[in-house]
């Protein structure tokens, strides 16, 4: 990962340089103030996909800490089944 660091007058000078270099690199670039950070300006798709990766290890996380506190399976055959079930009962209503 190249570490991309701009000062924060570049945005209003460059705007179109900086998005182009984000969605070229797929890496965010860090705005700075005064030589401290100031922003972080990324492409808004990897930022979908950084935000539904985390989200889907918050939920692998979550499952290990059930299956450690003994939490049964339930495997996903039966799960299947069961949504079937539900599906063919909400049609026939």
């Amino acid at each position: 990962m190249q570490t991309i660091i701009k000062p924060s007058a570049a945005i209003r000078q460059n705007y179109t340089e900086i998005a182009n270099l984000c969605k070229e690199t797929g890496e965010p670039v860090f705005l700075t103030k005064n030589g401290e950070g100031d922003l972080v300006v990324m492409d808004i798709a990897v930022y979908d996909q950084r935000i539904k990766q985390l989200e889907l290890r918050e939920k692998l996380v979550e499952i290990e800490e059930l299956r450690k506190m003994g939490t049964p399976d339930i495997p996903a055959r039966t799960v299947s089944e069961n949504l079937r079930l539900r599906l063919k009962e909400k049609s026939n209503v």
